[in-house]
């Protein structure tokens, strides 16, 4: 019988790991990204893509047995960019999940990149094709060691990406247009959710390239950090 690994997140100060389900991403979670993207914030509810739960690992420890700290340069893409991430980790399931107890869903939070094929994802736009082979693709969500919920405000604190030590992305989750507790009670009204699910809560502006070679280091105040290099 084929015996295939579960994809898990390494937990800090543990040697517990939490086993990955389900990947929900969502989309211009901050106003100024979404201008940046050209939509209105103002306007928009909240819309979802999914990335496959084997697309995560803990950054520091590579991907699938690779090399510590890197990350392999994705193919069929001349333009590979960065979207850091809050993530939020699913303890307890839960469907129609109300937002004042949508918090107590969670086990933990953790820093991720959302890396993207832009260039296939703006073919995608263009043809109003689906999003997955830009999104989806292998070693697309590096994220950090995994804090547990006590540990951690998910409303409040700097979040932060930089590349070869300059400063790309920073804003503060207190800039999301959905907070955590609605992102869940709104996904939750579509599937139900389940131990293991992670949601990655949208990105700050200032998403761009990275090319082979650089040094990528990403964090938020009070969660942790990650760092790889692109190879």
């Amino acid at each position: 019988m084929l015996t295939v690994a579960a994809t898990t997140i390494a937990v800090q100060g543990s040697e517990e790991r939490f086993p990955v389900r389900r990947v929900y991403c969502v989309g211009r979670n901050y106003a100024d990204h979404a201008r940046e993207m050209g939509a209105d914030p103002d306007r928009e509810p909240p819309f979802y893509f999914t990335k496959p739960a084997d697309a995560v690992f803990t950054a520091d420890e590579g991907y699938l047995g690779g090399a510590a700290g890197v990350v392999p340069y994705p193919p069929q893409t001349s333009n590979l960019h960065h979207e850091i991430e809050l993530v939020v980790a699913i303890g307890t399931g839960g469907a129609e999940i109300a937002t004042d107890v949508a918090l107590q869903h969670v086990w933990g939070y953790c820093v991720g990149v959302d890396l993207t094929r832009r260039d296939l994802q703006d073919v995608a736009k263009q043809t109003r094709r689906p999003w997955d082979l830009s999104k989806g693709f292998d070693a697309s969500a590096p994220v950090s060691l995994l804090v547990p919920a006590a540990d951690v405000d998910p409303g409040h604190g700097r979040i932060w990406v930089s590349v070869d030590g300059q400063l790309r992305q920073e804003g503060d989750l207190a800039d999301q247009i959905w907070p955590v507790a609605d992102v869940i009670a709104h996904l939750s009204a579509s599937v139900t959710l389940a131990p293991g699910d992670l949601i990655m809560t949208g990105t700050p502006s200032g998403v761009g390239p990275i090319e082979r070679g650089q040094q990528v280091a990403g964090g938020i105040d009070g969660i942790g950090e990650l760092h790889f290099t692109v190879q």
